[in-house]
């Protein structure tokens, strides 16, 4: 029989050998975790456990404050995050609303990317660009940042270099906030935040696999991760993380080398002092790279109907990226209980951009009319970040209460150098287009755009136990944000905001030991460089999100399940000004839309029903409108539901989910001068998996996304243009594991 997991509340535990047990937050290393059941007949003919032997069990510590980590636990749902407020916090006492995509899900599941992840998580949506970028969004607003490790990073969806590519084989966990995070993010908009949270060196015992990929499109892949002691004493612990892949495309003429690595050490300096060292490397090599996606009409004014495999790429374009990171982090704790924390990071995103973007409508009859413009773009975007905090329990008035205190500085540098073509030879007919159009000529490199932004904020945030059904949770942050460029015209400005106050308030009433309702308060605000139709930038954005819900665990918190309605509020948000560009130039005007608000509801259940039995499934819709009524980002779907589950049968695992998006749509102008609405309907995407124990350590995994080869528009209306999603696909993997 397969080897189940047995409860571990009634495992006796020794003492970790890192910190005073007093101060420990213990967690099970349960991929090292071998308990075999032993199985006889009820007298009902049904399988009944006799019994459970336990053979090693490898324990790590968590330093008081981490959150624990989903790796090996089997589970769809967490112990306790702390992307919300920096407290550790149980789902049931987080006055906001969270998913957490946990390593059990994404193993399950295949999940690749980070833009994987969006579209199977609750209330979060994702719109692709092109082949090489994607656009997230939650309640109806952008989402302009994420976060490694707490640390926000921002970035421009113009100038990617693989930000929403990020592969999840360097994550435990993907945990998702919706609503205004200011208190965590400093600057951004009240969508949400996405917080990746990195795999660390914690086994003493050797752990890790070894697999290999096969899939649709030729896709072939190789990874390992491994990790265990490098000394005797257990106090110096090591991981490795790598995969190499290639793969070809439902996309004509395009393919795809990738390589990510991860190196990490966990130092035990003393009994309760950790230090965490890693680099992380991503590169993404594509060729045959989009840049935007297919004509959307014809020149008569008519919808085109082009093939999901279709392009407009040469096979000389690529969007190749690279991502390097450098991180320590430190943490110590005393034995009063409080723990200190200190984290610097270094990130390196760069990109090599040498695309055609294909303009215009054909004709119907001779393919003719369209326009290309071929450009060469490198970009670099560097950011470090230093983040402190101190984390200080405390007991007043009968009751325990915590306060943590923290700054966080992040420095960031974009520049984009740019080579103009020097030959533009015509497209010809776009029915025969087989990208053979020739490579240009390229001029010198010269700088394009750049952009430095400095962001310093400092908080305070509180858990106090007014009572013993009743917390309160309540904090601020301060904020000094600047930033400076030179834009592609020749155009310099500088924005600075000083002094930003960003409140966040929550209240939990426990209701008995299963339920808990809460009200929570937040704010955020977003600076902003779009110009209106008089060149003049609009007001940085103001966000409020109220909040509130219900809550619930069941089994000793193995599944959570949560209802949530909410409000957002919005000054200037940027929206297009249909037909006017900014003066002197081509670049889009917008409008800033003033008391824009967003409604709606959130609900989710995550974790295991039985034992062999997990579940993940939501629904989520809201309302987002200006102040007249209008509606506003209308290309993001209204209401959107998922469901993911697996169930355990002996040595075989079944499995299968289904994505629901609501129908979404844009206005553009045609080729006739004409205003047309582009829309796609509402649409479900269904994915299944199989997975058989072929023995202890050996496993074979079937994956099949879009089982019902739905064809559906990625995104509809950016460039005025459109691109689909992709076929059905399937990915087969062998993975030795240990």
């Amino acid at each position: 029989m397969e080897k189940e997991v047995p409860d571990v509340s009634r495992l006796p535990l020794q003492t970790p050998h890192r910190f005073p047990r007093s101060l420990l937050t213990v967690s099970l290393s349960l991929a090292a975790l071998h308990a075999t059941p032993v199985w006889s007949q009820a007298s009902d003919g049904t399988a009944e456990e006799e019994s459970i032997q336990l053979e090693a069990v490898t324990v790590t510590a968590e330093s008081a404050g981490a959150s624990p980590v989903t790796e090996g636990t089997g589970s769809y749902t967490t112990e306790a995050t702390r992307t919300a407020t920096r407290l550790t916090l149980a789902p049931r006492e987080t006055p906001q609303s969270v998913s957490v995509i946990t390593r059990q899900v994404m193993d399950d599941f295949a999940v690749e990317s980070i833009t994987d992840v969006v579209n199977m998580t609750t209330g979060v949506s994702s719109k692709a660009f092109d082949s090489s970028r994607n656009g997230f969004s939650a309640r109806g607003f952008d989402i302009t940042n994420l976060m490694v490790d707490g640390v926000p990073t921002t970035w421009s969806a113009g100038w990617a270099a693989g930000e929403t590519q990020m592969d999840t084989l360097l994550y435990d966990r993907v945990e998702v906030v919706r609503g205004a995070t200011g208190l965590v993010t400093g600057a951004g908009n009240p969508s949400a935040a996405i917080n990746m949270v990195r795999k660390r060196a914690d086994s003493v015992q050797p752990r890790g696999f070894v697999s290999g990929q096969v899939g649709s499109w030729d896709r072939y892949q190789g990874t390992v991760d491994l990790s265990g002691a490098l000394h005797d004493s257990g106090k110096i612990r090591g991981r490795v993380v790598g995969s190499y892949l290639e793969e070809g495309s439902y996309i004509d003429l395009a393919e795809n080398e990738k390589q990510v690595l991860l190196g990490t050490l966990g130092i035990d300096l003393t009994d309760s002092t950790l230090l965490n060292l890693g680099a992380s490397y991503q590169e993404n090599s594509p060729t045959a790279s989009m840049w935007g996606g297919l004509p959307t009409w014809f020149s008569d004014g008519t919808r085109t109907d082009w093939s999901s495999s279709k392009t407009t790429a040469p096979e000389w374009a690529e969007w190749a990226s690279t991502q390097t990171t450098y991180y320590a982090n430190l943490e110590h704790t005393f034995d009063s209980g409080v723990r200190l924390y200190g984290a610097y990071s270094r990130a390196t995103n760069e990109a090599d951009l040498r695309l055609l973007y294909l303009s215009g409508a054909p004709d119907k009859t001779t393919g003719l009319g369209m326009s290309a413009s071929p450009t060469w773009y490198d970009v670099s975007r560097e950011q470090d970040t230093l983040d402190l905090s101190a984390t200080i329990p405390f007991y007043f008035a009968g009751q325990d209460h915590e306060v943590v205190i923290g700054s966080m500085y992040s420095q960031q540098e974009l520049v984009t150098d740019r080579r103009a073509p020097l030959t533009r030879p015509p497209v010809g007919n776009y029915f025969e287009w087989d990208g053979a159009y020739p490579e240009p000529e390229w001029g010198p490199s010269a700088v394009y755009t750049t952009q430095d932004t400095d962001e310093l904020g400092a908080y305070a945030v509180a858990r106090l136990r007014l009572a013993d059904p009743l917390q309160l949770i309540i904090g601020s942050r301060i904020s000094d944000w600047e930033t400076s460029g030179m834009k592609w015209d020749g155009s310099t400005y500088k924005f600075e905001h000083e002094h930003e106050i960003t409140p966040y308030a929550g209240l939990i009433y426990d209701i008995n030991d299963q339920y808990s309702t809460y009200v929570s308060y937040s704010e955020i605000f977003n600076p902003q460089d779009y110009q209106d139709r008089n060149g003049d930038y609009l007001d940085p954005l103001e966000g409020q999100n109220y909040e509130a819900g219900i809550k619930a665990e069941y089994f000793g918190g193995r599944l959570n399940a949560s209802l949530a309605v909410f409000r957002i509020e919005q000054d200037n948000l940027a929206q297009p000004d249909i037909g006017q560009v900014v003066p002197g130039g081509i670049a889009q005007a917008y409008y800033a839309a003033q008391g824009t608000t967003s409604d709606g509801y959130e609900i989710e259940v995550s974790g295991a029903l039985t034992e062999n039995w997990n579940l993940l499934v939501g629904w989520a819709q809201f309302s987002a409108e200006d102040a007249d009524g209008e509606k506003v980002n209308t290309r993001y779907p209204r209401r959107g539901a998922n469901l993911f589950t697996t169930y355990r049968m002996g040595r075989l695992t079944l499995g299968g989910g289904v994505n629901w998006e609501d129908g979404n749509y844009t206005i553009a102008t045609n080729p006739l001068g004409q205003r047309d609405k582009l829309e796609q309907s509402s649409y479900a995407l269904v994915n299944v998996m199989a997975r058989y124990a072929l023995s202890d350590e050996l496993s074979l995994q079937l994956n099949v996304d879009n089982l019902l080869d739905k064809k559906y528009y990625s995104q509809i209306g950016f460039y005025q243009q459109h691109a689909f999603g992709e076929p059905r696909n399937g990915k087969l993997e062998l993975r030795y594991s240990f």
